[in-house]
């Protein structure tokens, strides 16, 4: 018989070997108590009712056999039954009347609580199953919470979630991953409320929740409780700590994204039901992020001390999944939950999965992508729960939000497209726990798309996912990259999105060797620099409120640049840290710099811009100084605040060797010194002046990518924009393979590292072979053609007698 102290456990009183007494849940929460509160882990008080209160209420009860009559030969699959016998088990359990001596207890610690926090305390009453937060399993959203409890209703919350065991979602994911519903007992955890509903809350993860790299803290958060975030019913900011420099003192965040947060979780006037509401954000906090960048940072190293704890204690690593909350009165961070990650932790990135589209339909929805793979079915727009019904196995599942109670219809899907959500939200953490795509966070999609649609779901271009019309042709490759050994021949990556770079890091390669800073520019920044610079000169009312609409949560126009851009290219060379990674400085055309927001204002028109104001041309150039001295500022940025000196510069479509140097000075004045703290600074070859005057050129520059794009062009006198005289343009050429020998001799004579980051290695092999024998140091492709030339340059290396270097390690 157990005593009525073993009925009551507090916090400070437990650790992570009291699973079976206080579940996954609670157990944690006492671990950080008890062994991270005195180094700066900070968690409410509270306290835990056992398992053993649990079966004692039933024993007492004689509920047993009545539970056994209600579930015995459940079919979970049957789902009206499943709801009947879930409804009458849960109405067994909440009848069956508490032991006196537990309810006295459970008043006790009410009062001990309210000697500590004082008048207005409220609490959080939270499930913590026996059998919850296993590394191979979780179950998370499975039971009830309750929030804002006050004394009067901490009893009958207690039972609640005592009958919460037998929610419909639990006892069909018992069912599914083989747990006996008679042998996994209810423990309840009690702790201090965190009024984060006049403030903000989120969860953060040890490691990026789409790609499994581990060198990040992945956070979320949005205004109020963060109920709304793990429902999925709102769009939360995001942020990146790359964790190696945080571990080093370098305290910056690498990342962020800006969230809708369109609505708060707030609570309810006394006396109303439900306790909590939602009400709608203003413009001005929807405008900024909800998380300054201190408390973003001191969040991160929070999630570093759970992991290492976690990981010392279990004695391999362990990336955590960790629920935090700010109080609005006290103004603290506080965490309420951590449990280890059971999804992501699991790749192991030996075998890499390619999804690739190979045609473009009419685009329909945008929103975040979680699962990296694309999917084609019938549309089935779910407006409410008594729809689901209707849903048949292989469709895509669009609804404004999911529930966890979804989880079987969501099993069944093809793909999952919610208008609302952020990638930590219910819908995003099973459809990666069942391996179905999903598409979250799109605002419209509801709307967008009808019910019979037939839509491609593509999860595969990036963190921004896309629903396009009709049933589109794609890719799927699997590629073990563990047993692919690598040529001698260093093997490197182009690069530009940096939504990519988690994933593509895990391609075999020898770092980056070009990422385009285009990209960032186009497609996250979106407008012109010297309209940051000078936006008094923009006089079109439309773009100046474009403008101000996407600068506003920055100190300054130009500040948002930096901000975006360093950002941008720092996500790149962190993902592939510490091995090189080499920026090419902004090549826009004319043309293209127009299309930018504000750009017509700044730029001339050219008859043929690929020959015109293009590359170094502009660095120093009165039309541009400005622009390149903030692209100058982003990149000392990423170099010494954000800490990562992997990042080398290189100087494209550079002329004449007094261009390069002018353009080397401007560089020093801002702060961008060639040999200072490491710096390396290479010159793109694709000129032919570039290879003529190679030796001058040598002197200047730590190393040279030969362009063979440009390259070709210009050896030819190709206009490659030009589909007229595109049967001209090949790089195949004898004279094109003549000036490839001399700038890779001209290189090696002078001592420089010489790669090449163009097209022409990738579509012919007779190219690749005609590089390795010249003797050139490396090549930077694409990342869909990685793994095919890999293997072709080992067969080209073996031809010449070159055995391969062996194969690549795989970090995690």
């Amino acid at each position: 018989m157990d005593t009525p102290e073993a009925y009551i456990r507090w916090f400070s009183e437990l650790g992570m070997g009291d699973v079976p007494s206080v579940g996954g849940k609670n157990a944690s929460l006492g671990e950080m108590v008890r062994e991270l509160g005195g180094r700066g882990v900070r968690v409410p008080d509270g306290f835990a009712i056992t398992a053993a209160a649990y079966r004692a209420t039933l024993d007492r009860a004689g509920a047993w056999k009545q539970l056994h009559a209600a579930l015995d030969g459940l079919d979970p699959g049957n789902v009206a039954d499943l709801a009947r016998r879930a409804a009458q088990a849960r109405a067994i359990v909440y009848d069956s009347a508490l032991p006196p001596e537990l309810e006295d207890g459970i008043l006790q610690g009410w009062r001990r609580l309210h000697a500590e926090y004082g008048d207005g305390l409220t609490v959080a009453v939270r499930s913590s199953a026996t059998a919850e937060d296993l590394p191979d399993a979780s179950f998370a959203g499975q039971h009830e919470s309750f929030l804002h409890v006050d004394e009067a209703g901490l009893v009958d919350s207690v039972r609640r979630c005592f009958a919460s065991l037998f929610t419909d979602r639990a006892l069909v994911y018992r069912s599914e991953n083989g747990f006996d519903h008679f042998k996994v007992y209810l423990s309840v955890g009690v702790m201090k409320m965190v009024r984060s509903d006049l403030a903000s809350a989120g969860v953060m993860f040890t490691l990026d929740t789409e790609t499994g790299f581990r060198d990040v803290v992945f956070l979320t958060g949005a205004y109020g409780l963060g109920e709304n975030i793990v429902q999925g019913t709102v769009d939360p900011d995001e942020f990146y700590v790359f964790k190696p420099l945080l571990r080093q003192g370098t305290r910056t965040v690498l990342r962020r994204t800006l969230g809708g947060k369109e609505i708060r979780m707030v609570y309810a006037p006394a006396g109303a039901s439900p306790v909590t509401r939602n009400e709608p954000t203003g413009a001005a906090e929807r405008g900024r992020f909800c998380l300054e960048d201190e408390a973003v940072l001191e969040l991160a190293e929070t999630a570093l001390r759970i992991e290492d704890h976690y990981s010392a204690r279990a004695g391999h690593p362990v990336p955590m999944d960790i629920e935090w909350a700010r109080d609005g009165i006290d103004g603290k961070l506080y965490i309420v939950q951590a449990r280890p990650e059971t999804v992501a932790s699991r790749k192991t990135n030996a075998e890499v999965d390619e999804y690739r589209l190979e045609a473009k339909g009419r685009l329909l929805a945008t929103g975040r992508a979680v699962g990296g793979r694309v999917a084609s079915g019938k549309a089935r727009v779910i407006a409410d729960v008594g729809a689901l019904g209707e849903f048949e196995p292989g469709e895509i599942l669009v609804a404004t939000t999911t529930m966890p109670d979804w989880g079987t219809v969501m099993k069944s899907a093809a793909a999952v497209v919610t208008d609302r959500g952020g990638r930590t939200c219910h819908a995003a953490i099973v459809a990666r726990e069942i391996g179905v795509p999903a598409l979250v966070g799109c605002g419209d999609a509801t709307t967008a798309i009808r019910t019979g649609d037939d839509v491609t779901v593509s999860c595969a271009e990036g963190d921004a996912g896309h629903v396009y019309a009709g049933r589109l042709p794609f890719r799927h490759t699997a590629i073990d990259v563990a047993a692919l050994p690598m040529p001698c021949t260093r093997i490197m990556v182009n690069i530009g999105n940096p939504d990519t770079a988690f994933r593509t890091r895990f391609l075999p390669n020898d770092g980056v060797g070009l990422a385009r800073m285009e990209f960032i520019v186009a497609e996250h920044i979106r407008i012109h620099p010297m309209a940051l610079v000078h936006p008094e000169k923009i006089t079109d009312p439309a773009v100046r409120a474009a403008i101000e609409r996407l600068t506003r949560d920055a100190p300054s126009p130009a500040d948002y640049f930096v901000r975006e851009l360093s950002e941008g290219v720092g996500t790149i060379a962190a993902a592939f840290w510490p091995k090189p990674v080499i920026v090419r400085m902004s090549d826009f055309k004319t043309n293209e710099y127009a299309s930018l927001l504000g750009g017509a204002v700044f730029e001339p028109l050219e008859a043929n811009p690929m020959l015109g104001f293009r590359g170094a041309a502009r660095y120093t150039h009165p039309a541009y100084a400005e622009g390149f001295a903030l692209e100058c500022r982003a990149m000392r940025r990423v170099r010494e605040e954000m800490g990562l000196s992997n990042l080398r510069l290189m100087i494209p479509f550079c002329r004449r060797v007094e261009e390069a140097e002018s353009v080397l000075r401007t560089m020093a004045e801002h702060g961008l010194e060639r040999g200072k703290n490491g710096l390396e600074v290479y010159v793109m070859c694709e000129i032919p002046n570039n290879v003529i005057r190679i030796d001058d050129f040598a002197r200047l520059f730590d190393g040279f990518s030969i362009g063979s794009n440009d390259l070709t062009q210009l050896v030819l006198g190709v206009d490659r924009d030009s589909d007229i005289v595109a049967f001209d343009f090949d790089e195949r050429d004898p004279g094109v393979l003549e000036m490839l020998r001399q700038a890779i001799a001209g290189a090696k004579r002078n001592g420089r590292h010489v790669g090449i980051c163009g097209q022409a290695p990738s579509d012919y092999p007779e190219v690749a072979r005609y590089l390795v024998e010249q003797g050139i140091d490396s090549i930077s492709l694409n990342p869909d053609s990685v793994v095919a030339t890999v293997r072709a340059l080992v067969d080209v290396e073996r031809g010449l007698g070159i055995a391969p270097r062996g194969r690549q390690v795989l970090a995690p």
